[in-house]
């Protein structure tokens, strides 16, 4: 037997364990032998492996690239590899499709959603543009290729102040579809034009204030770290204000901002409001560093839905394709083109 047909049997074997349940895929241990298979397999397909900050630390640490969503997207279009497997919610891929709409984009598993995406519709956005016809709508990247067609100016959590404050102070803003960035936007910027859609993140969203104060308190020399979509980041600058927490200690920031903060830090411990998942790199950016979750049951089924099983599915089937309308995709890139123009994205969702 040649040492082909032996890379060949022991992909069949692992292929072979694979189970599929509501739960997403699974039979398959994160093992030497499925990362040394995963790595074969992707050279096999010319394909360039992206996991999200929030995914299983075996996931991330297979891939070839880890970070936010739109950072990922972009590396994709500039990598030489014409397949692109996305290791993260469904959105995500079709971010990475519109920025590289010749190229094959791959997700794990189709049925990796996200609630914050689901929160707003296009048929929605379209008939709250129809309530203000002379808006400008600004929408997170964390919504649907439908979406981002309707959007006038895309944001990320790091430059969404920026993206507004671009906009001319006289004309009506609307802001889609995270209710807690949106405040944050609104906190900064004191601007009263600017409406919200109650949409979040169910993930972040519980992710509450009582929970921030009580860890604080046991932890009182820490740093915080707090992701805006989460509800507890009002109540992070409250502490700060009623100097419960040192002001300087208190850093609102997306994910690649969270990693940027994690190699200045010259705190112990940082307390980190976000997907726990994040924990991963932030202990490898800084592994002197204690990071503590506010609440270490944050975590998204969706994106842990993109396990090993599936993953392996996905490189040695070619699934799950995503695809997204010529139309639909011309639209969404010009609304992320015009966020780029504004200034450099920098860390993403």
């Amino acid at each position: 037997m040649t040492v082909l047909d032996r890379t060949a049997e022991s992909s069949s074997i692992l292929a072979a364990r694979i189970t599929d349940g509501p739960g997403g895929y699974g039979g398959v241990v994160a093992d030497e032998e499925w990362a040394a298979e995963i790595r074969r397999l992707a050279t096999l397909r010319n394909a360039t492996l992206l996991a999200h900050n929030y995914q299983l630390p075996a996931i991330q640490d297979v891939a070839d690239h880890v970070g936010d969503s739109l950072a990922l997207s972009r590396i994709a279009a500039e990598a030489a590899e014409d397949t692109i497997v996305f290791c993260g919610v469904h959105f995500m891929a079709e971010t990475a499709k519109i920025l590289s709409p010749a190229k094959t984009v791959l997700i794990p598993d189709q049925r990796a959603g996200c609630s914050l995406a689901d929160s707003i519709t296009a048929d929605e956005l379209r008939a709250w543009k129809d309530e203000f016809p002379d808006a400008v709508v600004v929408s997170y990247v964390n919504t649907t290729a439908a979406v981002k067609a309707l959007t006038d100016i895309c944001c990320t959590s790091s430059n969404a102040v920026e993206v507004v404050a671009s906009i001319p102070e006289d004309r009506t803003v609307l802001f889609c579809p995270d209710q807690f960035l949106g405040a944050h936007v609104r906190r900064v910027t004191g601007r009263e034009n600017l409406h919200i859609w109650a949409g979040e993140c169910h993930v972040h969203a519980g992710i509450n204030g009582d929970e921030l104060a009580a860890q604080a308190r046991a932890h009182p020399d820490a740093d915080l770290f707090v992701h805006p979509e989460c509800g507890c980041a009002t109540s992070a600058l409250y502490l700060a204000g009623e100097g419960a927490v040192p002001d300087d200690r208190v850093k609102i920031l997306s994910t690649g901002g969270m990693m940027d903060a994690a190699r200045a830090t010259d705190a112990k411990q940082v307390l980190v409001a976000t997907e726990v998942g994040m924990l991963h790199q932030l202990r490898r950016a800084a592994p002197d560093v204690e990071f503590l979750a506010v609440n270490d049951r944050a975590s998204c089924k969706y994106m842990k839905m993109i396990t090993p099983a599936a993953l392996l599915r996905c490189l040695v089937e070619g699934a799950d394709e995503v695809h997204v309308d010529v139309d639909v995709a011309a639209a969404g890139r010009l609304s992320v083109q015009r966020m780029i123009e504004i200034g450099q994205p920098g860390g993403g969702e």
